[in-house]
């Protein structure tokens, strides 16, 4: 039982521990409106000035989606963007959607484009082009596209100033990220009412819930199997098992011997 206590023990745990992994892994990859390309491409090299960068995406981006173009020098460097017509992509983009309960993929052949117009060139660098909008079906798509810039340097229109604009109101409530308001301060010398409510506690992300039945099931496993190789394997295995200790071997009793009687005469 002692070795094939680490044995049992291993294949236990080996098993729970594959449990919620595996359904991680099983759970389809999905996505809705994402980029499928962009000119410059993420990661390219751009050799000469161009007018505006242009966008991709697998549906039309919301009016109030927010694109910007930042500068190596931190600066933003881009104007208002606009629609435009759309392209046939040179490879299709699969995406999977939820039809009766399950996923099924999609392919989609046709790129939705945005152009966002460059004012100038300031710096050669590295250049990061954000967006941020929401899909059709509530999804929030957002990332960005670094490209390296090696042309020449161009300059500022007349009068030209940095836009400063933040997403909108509109895009973040779509999106569902409105930071909640911090609670005002509680003067001191109002202390607070023995009948006001708690304060609710704060939610809890599906992790601690993922983990935590594997969590008992493996220190469960441990004390079982613990206790199963302390457990004796029953009577008489003892003497069984020792060795001999080197003195002299006792036979199993018997009758004793008749002894011999002469008979008188």
């Amino acid at each position: 039982m002692g070795r094939a206590a680490p044995r049992l023990l291993a294949a236990v745990l080996l098993g729970l521990l594959t449990v919620p992994l595996g359904a991680v892994a099983s759970r389809p990859a999905y996505a809705h409106g994402q980029l499928a390309v962009s000119t410059p491409a993420d990661g390219a090299t751009l050799s000469a000035p161009v007018e505006s960068v242009s966008l991709a995406f697998t549906e039309q981006p919301a009016p109030f989606a927010y694109f910007t173009v930042t500068a190596p020098n931190g600066s933003r460097v881009d104007r208002r963007w606009s629609t435009g017509a759309p392209i046939r992509l040179d490879e299709p983009v699969r995406e999977y959607q939820l039809v009766n309960g399950a996923w099924e993929p999609r392919l989609f052949h046709v790129g939705f484009t945005v152009r966002v117009p460059v004012a100038y060139w300031p710096e050669q660098g590295r250049y990061v082009v954000r967006y941020q909008t929401v899909a059709s079906d509530g999804e929030e798509v957002e990332g960005e596209v670094r490209f390296t810039y090696t042309g020449a340097n161009t300059s500022a229109p007349a009068g030209w100033q940095a836009p400063t604009d933040q997403p909108s109101p509109e895009l973040v409530a779509a999106a569902g990220h409105g930071r909640p308001t911090a609670p005002a301060p509680v003067p001191p010398s109002a202390p607070p009412s023995a009948s006001a409510a708690p304060a609710a506690a704060p939610e809890r992300g599906p992790g601690v819930s993922v983990w935590l039945v594997p969590a008992v099931l493996v220190v469960g496993a441990v004390v079982l199997i613990a206790g199963v190789a302390r457990r004796p394997a029953g009577p008489g295995s003892a003497s069984r098992s020792r060795a001999p200790t080197g003195g002299p071997t006792r036979r199993r009793a018997g009758p004793a011997p008749t002894p011999n009687r002469r008979k008188r005469r």
